[in-house]
């Protein structure tokens, strides 16, 4: 979707990154991923309609902005992505308990536009 050039940055930035990084920064990092692959689904789709199911999953997402609904390939998407960088998106905090920063990533991605200062 963002071309062989781009996700290969994008693998690179997450194998070395993720192993050391903060949930809450590298949530955004994959979230600004997504808000430039759904820029360039958007772009294409004005000119043919999409073909690729991430890039239809991408722009419906953007159309129903829920983040407890449902995302369907969204999360696909990031797993890909994050085992094509060979590192884990899944965590453990401090008190024992298991998340995932591909869940986090999708939050961040949903709300890309909110901001609840204003």
């Amino acid at each position: 979707m963002v071309g062989p050039e781009t996700y290969a940055t994008w693998v690179e930035m997450l194998r070395s990154l993720v192993p050391q990084g903060r949930t809450h920064r590298l949530a955004v990092v994959a979230a600004g991923m997504l808000q430039h692959a759904v820029n360039v689904a958007m772009r294409r789709s004005r000119r043919r309609a999409p073909s690729a199911k991430a890039c239809k999953a991408l722009i419906a997402a953007t159309e129903d902005l829920d983040a407890s609904g449902e995302h369907g390939e969204i999360p696909e998407v990031l797993k890909k992505l994050f085992r094509d960088a060979g590192v884990s998106p899944n965590r453990v905090n401090a008190r024992g308990d298991a998340y995932s920063i591909i869940d986090t990533a999708i939050q961040e991605f949903v709300g890309w536009e909110d901001m609840p200062w204003e």
